[in-house]
């Protein structure tokens, strides 16, 4: 049996204005690529607050998790090996949008004109767009 197992990863959507705020990468893989703010879930926490937590760490927000958006698990997502990411919704509560930690930018971007995306976030964005009209 293979000891290997997927590593845990969290997203976070924050829409404004009909527009969706991306982070351009700092660091590899996908380096000046742009990306939803998220990362990697921490031994002993919550998928809910780690999305929180790396969404502020990278925009400089404090938001709050509204609802579940959707599980993203193609073990081809991300070239570092199998990530499964748990994406969510989040409200706005306050901060300043400025990029920190893992961003070099930070912006809001409209749904049909998007940079070049990171990861599978193009997917994900797409399947966000039916949700939001």
């Amino acid at each position: 049996m293979n000891n290997k197992s997927p590593k845990l990863t969290v997203d976070g959507v924050l829409i404004n204005n009909k527009k969706i705020l991306l982070i351009k990468r700092k660091n590899k893989p996908y380096k000046n690529k742009w990306a939803l703010p998220g990362g990697f879930v921490e031994y002993g926490e919550k998928v809910e607050d780690a999305v929180i937590r790396e969404f502020f760490e990278e925009t400089g927000l404090k938001t709050d998790v509204i609802n579940i958006q959707g599980v993203y698990s193609d073990p081809n997502r991300d070239p570092r090996g199998h990530t499964i990411s748990i994406v969510y919704f989040l409200k706005l509560l306050g901060g300043k949008l400025q990029a920190n930690d893992d961003a070099s930018e930070a912006g809001f971007f409209n749904f049909y004109k998007l940079p070049e995306l990171a990861f599978d976030h193009k997917k994900i964005i797409n399947d966000i767009k039916k949700e939001v009209k």
